[in-house]
């Protein structure tokens, strides 16, 4: 019998307690429901200095070994990641500099690497990323593309593979891009078999959205256009125009349109269109409507267009996103 897959996955001081333990457990539990006398993975935690390790929730991880004792096969390994939530200038990942320093030379040296949340942000340090697509926790993927435009930064999918380089969205995803990893070595089946175990949804792979429209809209709507939001999400079958739009919150389309930008970043078309893209999606996925119902229910209007707004955000037809994702 083969020997066990060798997991090695590194932490350092402030680290997502999940980007450590999510994927950890997704290789334990694939290792108990697999048939066999020996474990399919082993997992070990890796820190600069083999101690306690102080997680963000303050909760401590205890090392198995140190980065310079890391020796021998590693056949996956794993980085952890951490964010920093200054007063000004927004969310920022944290990158360890003895961990980048580490990295480069032992990552060559892997069979498969992966990086888990903010992890993307050492691995781009260490220049592993150059020339790679890669994913990142939405919140810093702004960082990841200003600080590495070496690197083609996808800020959308829950995971993302690049040769034998993977690289997750936010800390959950993790766990997804484990049991991806479980179904290329051992079969999709133990990788579903541990999904049930773990109360997981096997499917949610790689292509699928980590940041959907209704889940931006869940701040408190404290405001017009955050009431706006919310309203448009709730209703994206109605009349969405800019003019409607501006009607609704008692400005001027031209005051509407600038306000609205500076608020969320965007357009109110293009906000409209992803809100009916979501609407969409979820449709797909719940339920059995024919797809020129699922065009009129999400506000898209004709089966043209709903084709067209999916190929150009998910480059995909809906027929195919209803066969992976339901």
């Amino acid at each position: 019998m083969p020997a066990p897959h060798r997991v090695v996955i590194v932490a350092f001081p402030g680290v997502e307690l999940l980007d450590v333990t999510g994927p950890a457990e997704v290789f334990s539990v694939a290792s108990r429901v697999a048939d066999g006398e020996r474990p399919r993975y082993t997992v070990e935690i890796a820190s600069a200095d083999g101690g306690a390790v102080a997680t963000s929730s303050g909760v401590r991880l205890l090392s198995d070994l140190r980065l310079d004792e890391v020796a021998g096969r590693v056949d996956t390994l794993l980085v952890s990641g951490a964010v920093i939530h200054p007063e000004e200038g927004g969310t920022r990942a944290v990158v360890d500099p003895v961990v980048t320093d580490w990295l480069r030379t032992a990552v060559p040296r892997a069979g498969r690497t992966g990086s888990v949340c903010a992890g993307a942000h050492l691995l781009a340090a260490a220049g592993l990323l150059n020339g790679r697509s890669a994913t990142t926790h939405w919140l810093t993927s702004a960082q990841l593309a200003a600080e590495h435009p070496e690197i083609s930064v996808d800020p959308d999918s829950i995971f993302v593979r690049s040769g034998s380089v993977w690289t997750c969205a936010g800390i959950t995803s993790g766990m997804d891009m484990a049991l991806a990893m479980v179904a290329e070595d051992h079969g999709h089946a133990l990788a579903l078999a541990t999904a049930r175990v773990m109360v997981m949804y096997v499917k949610r792979s790689g292509g699928q959205s980590q940041f959907s429209v209704p889940l931006s809209v869940q701040e408190p709507a404290c405001d017009r256009i955050g009431e706006l939001r919310q309203w448009i999400t709730e209703h994206p079958e109605a009349d969405l125009s800019a003019e409607a739009l501006a009607q609704r919150v008692s400005l001027s389309p031209r005051h509407f349109s600038r306000v609205f930008a500076q608020r969320t970043g965007t357009t109110p078309a293009a906000y409209v269109e992803s809100a009916r893209l979501e609407a969409a999606r979820r449709l797909l996925e719940e339920g059995d409507a024919g797809l020129p119902q699922i065009a009129t229910a999400s506000g898209l209007g004709s089966l043209q267009t709903l084709h067209r707004v999916f190929q150009r955000h998910l480059k995909t037809t809906p027929a195919e996103y209803r066969r992976r994702f339901r």
